[in-house]
Parts: structure tokens; sequence; C-alpha cells
């Protein structure tokens, strides 16, 4: 989880307890101002999904590449064996 996920839950939890302590006392802006922060936290933790999702990818990228080159350094190493006379002992 990055921050931003972090900040979005606690956002939306906050909204959610002051939105409902709205609705329990009767208070209309209680309750609105408690929707737009859970709306708030919602939003900042679903951007936070994006960078996360963004940053698995990029680190799946880089693996796989590093892969790739190794698996290329070690058939381009199994060709060159292939390739050089095998010496015998005299």
């Amino acid at each position: 989880m990055n921050k931003d996920q972090v900040k979005g839950k606690v956002k939306d939890v906050a909204g959610r307890v002051e939105r409902q302590a709205g609705e329990w006392t009767g208070s209309k802006q209680a309750e609105v101002r408690g929707a737009a922060k859970q709306v708030e936290g919602k939003v900042q933790q679903a951007w936070g999904d994006v960078k996360d999702a963004g940053q698995k990818a990029v680190d799946q990228e880089k693996t796989t590449r590093t892969s790739d080159e190794s698996t290329e350094a070690q058939q381009e190493k199994k060709e060159e064996e292939k390739d050089m006379p095998s010496r015998k002992a005299s």
C-alpha cells in the first residue's frame, strides 16, 4: 500500500463517521461534510490504487527484462562453447 491509499482510507472512514454522526444528530451540514470527505477519501484511495498498479507494472517489466537478458546471456555462452574446438589432453 502506498501513502495515498492509506490517507484515502482514513479520509473515507472519517467521512463515514462524520456523516453517520450527522444523521444521528439531525445535522444536515455534518452529513454533507462527511459525505464530501468520504468521496474525497475514495478518490484519493483510487489514485493510490492507480499509482500502485503502475509501479507493479514497472517492476514486472524490470523483472522480465532482467530475466530475458539473463536467458540471452546463457544462450550466447552455450553457443560459444559449441563453437570452440574441444581441447584434448596430449
